[in-house]
């Protein structure tokens, strides 16, 4: 077995399930930090800034800094400062962790002749910002998307994903979007530059076979699937991407690193 220079780690079904580290996680993290393994943590959630993923980590017991974590909000404000100037005009579907990137990132937030739409998770949305939406794309806009995520854990269970947004802006302009987030390969090439190690020596981690597994096939990275969260081993023998490895989870994963 490979020993890998850096790592990817997916949260919510990986790291923690709702509120609750997953037994193992805070160890193996914390064995990568002993070692001074860089990693990061790599989500789709658009919502949240990076500062308050850490907080929510450190108060389940994981090591966690601003700096650890990439979001795709993250993603979204590099993939367009890429290709727009300052003051450009942004209209966006989503909520903090979006607008603060954007804004940051030098965008006007603006419903009026925008030059990009993007859509992130928004537990707001409403039929009148569809509507605003779909008129500024059919106008020109281009149509980003930070994810396309069918599903979003909760402690309630799953709840409709940015993905259910994303499908219904896209029918109303009859426009597919460009999407940021895992499995595209955007994100992890942004998150790589970062992290600062070879693709053939990291490692993506996580427990969705269409997302993590996906993203990891789609770039050239091995990559683990831990069974801690949306897919089992029956899915991933059925899967068209197959994970490079599979363990029940982090912990088992950290025994086998130090056999």
């Amino acid at each position: 077995m490979k020993q890998y220079k850096g790592y990817l780690l997916d949260l919510d079904g990986t790291i923690y399930r709702g509120k609750t580290a997953i037994p193992g996680a805070a160890e193996f993290v914390r064995h990568l930090k002993e070692r001074e393994i860089p990693f990061l943590y790599l989500t789709n959630n658009s919502a949240a800034a990076p500062e308050v993923v850490a907080q929510r980590l450190r108060a389940m017991g994981i090591e966690a800094e601003a700096s650890d974590v990439y979001t795709s909000s993250m993603a979204t404000a590099h993939y367009l400062s890429e290709r727009a100037e300052q003051g450009t005009g942004v209209y966006m579907i989503g909520e903090e962790g979006l607008y603060e990137q954007l804004v940051q990132a030098g965008f006007l937030i603006t419903d009026e002749a925008p030059q990009y739409v993007v859509v992130g998770i928004d537990r707001s949305f409403t039929y009148e910002k569809l509507a605003v939406a779909a008129r500024a794309i059919r106008a020109g806009a281009v149509f980003i998307a930070t994810n396309a995520d069918a599903a979003l854990p909760t402690d309630g269970g799953l709840y409709p994903g940015n993905g259910s947004l994303v499908a219904a802006v896209s029918v109303a302009s009859a426009t597919k979007p460009i999407v940021i987030g895992k499995p595209e390969p955007i994100i992890v090439r942004y998150a790589l530059e970062r992290l600062g190690t070879d693709l053939q020596e990291t490692l993506i981690v996580g427990d969705n076979l269409s997302t993590d597994i996906e993203a990891g096939a789609n770039t050239g990275l091995d990559s683990l699937l831990v069974l801690t969260g949306y897919s089992n081993r029956e899915n991933a023998a059925n899967h068209r991407v197959q994970p490079i490895y599979i363990a029940e989870d982090l912990m088992d994963w950290l025994s086998r690193l130090s056999l």
